[in-house]
């Protein structure tokens, strides 16, 4: 059958995710059939939440019939951010699903799974097994699980008490209150959550599309493209606000511009974070991946914790978490993940504590992060080659040297810089960062990186 090919594209390193076209309600209701294998246990509960996508009522609906015919009840929560759904799973004990396609434009969809407990299924925890039985569902290769008694469903919001957990997190030495802060929610499920999340602070919040709608009638739900950060930036300054957030389509990033409507580097508000977190806890654990500034592990440093470094990606964060009992992790994508918050991401914590941070500092976003950017980044650059193993061979070759690190990807101490080329997990090409202490060093690196790769570009 088409659908069961279509599997194969569609089920990623850390989700699944696809056009409309290719998730159906038909796969969708493979995909219960095989979680229910996988991740539940009959008689069981399953949380399953939904962002704005207009496929998502009906995907939802199929995903929910394979769970149920396999007899595991279905906690059916409605709309709501990802971090809602991996609450729910860490609060519930429960395995979730959220379906959504995050920043993708309209036109796509898909699904993020968790084990009960908020634990990530990537492909090599669960994912892999999950888009085998659900193909074999498909073809008729294997009957799905069907149980003498199906289950339940139960529909039960779940936002104020995700709100109220959110708010959990404020320390509560500085007032919120009277802080005017533009929020864009590009049309997604922050415009549903922040609301919530922040009633009774006092923030006067100047909303930007908050309007659900999948279509994304105003810009794509991506706050990484700067192209989509523009009519935030301009909000800002118009509004005299003390900054600006941006949220991904089902909020589970975070990311800040300044008074003056400049974009703040995100590992410039993990610094943030990790300082609200060690005055809280000091001494505390905190991870950052290895492509985040180094700024970063100073800042940990400054504020009296302990930093890790890890491997890029969230399963491997939430592993390395539960293994060093860390605080915080910090990702350079926008992504803040609390051990409070069963070691989930969530963007609305991260906010939070972001205002907290800028109040503290005076009011000023520009002047919190100022004792902490002392470095210039490249940001990810993607670059499209014909071999990625053949094309890290090359780097490694290179810098050898340089006693290169292989953590994840190829990692070169240059001296005043250093940068990271790592594979694709879905594509082949290579993501390459660079960091320095002055600009001119970070565009030689690029160009010398440009010349080596040369051969290998498509």
């Amino acid at each position: 059958m088409p659908e069961a090919d279509v599997l194969g594209r569609i089920v990623k390193a850390y989700d699944v995710r696809g056009l409309d076209t290719e998730l159906t309600p038909e796969v969708a209701r493979a995909l219960g059939a095989a979680a229910a294998v996988e991740l539940a246990a009959p008689g069981g509960r399953f949380i399953v939440g939904r962002d704005m996508r207009p496929s998502s009522p009906a995907l939802v609906d199929a995903f929910c019939d394979g769970l149920l015919a396999a007899g595991v009840d279905v906690l059916d929560v409605g709309l709501i951010s990802t971090d809602g759904v991996t609450f729910a799973s860490g609060e519930l004990d429960a395995p979730g699903a959220m379906f959504t396609a995050s920043h993708n434009p309209a036109g796509h969809n898909g699904v993020k799974l968790c084990r009960a407990g908020a634990v990530p299924v990537a492909i090599d925890s669960g994912l892999a097994r999950i888009r085998d039985l659900a193909a074999e569902v498909l073809t008729g290769a294997g009957p799905p699980r069907v149980a003498d008694v199906p289950g339940t469903r139960t529909v039960e919001p779940l936002l104020p008490r995700f709100a109220a957990h959110v708010r959990g997190f404020l320390t509560g030495d500085v007032t919120l209150a009277g802080m005017r802060v533009v929020v864009d929610a590009g049309n997604g499920m922050g415009g549903l959550v922040w609301p919530a999340v922040t009633d009774g602070l006092g923030l006067d919040t100047v909303p930007l599309y908050f309007d659900l709608d999948g279509t994304f009638p105003n810009h794509p739900a991506d706050p990484l493209d700067p192209a989509n950060l523009v009519d935030l930036s301009e909000r800002v300054v118009a509004e005299g606000a003390v900054l600006g957030l941006a949220f991904d389509g089902d909020a589970d990033r975070v990311f800040a511009v300044d008074a003056d409507g400049r974009p703040v580097d995100s590992s410039l508000v993990g610094a943030l974070v990790a300082t609200r977190v060690l005055a809280r806890e000091p001494g505390a654990t905190v991870l950052h991946n290895l492509i985040c500034s180094r700024d970063v592990p100073e800042a940990i440093v400054a504020a009296g914790g302990r930093p890790v470094r890890t491997r890029v990606g969230h399963s491997f964060i939430k592993a390395e978490m539960a293994r060093t009992g860390a605080v915080l992790g910090v990702e350079h994508s926008g992504h803040f993940y609390f051990r409070d918050n069963h070691r989930a991401d969530s963007g609305v914590i991260a906010a939070l504590m972001l205002l907290e941070a800028v109040a503290a500092a005076g009011g000023s976003l520009a002047d919190a992060v100022a004792p902490h950017a002392t470095r210039v980044r490249s940001g990810e650059r993607n670059r499209r080659v014909t071999d990625t193993a053949a094309a890290l061979a090359l780097v490694r070759d290179a810098y050898a040297d340089r006693d290169p690190d292989e953590l994840d990807g190829i990692t070169v101490d240059l001296g005043t810089a250093w940068c990271n080329v790592r594979a694709s997990n879905t594509e082949p090409l290579l993501r390459i960062n660079v960091e320095a202490t002055r600009h001119d060093d970070v565009e030689r690196v690029l160009s010398d990186l440009d010349a080596l790769l040369a051969t290998v570009t498509v």
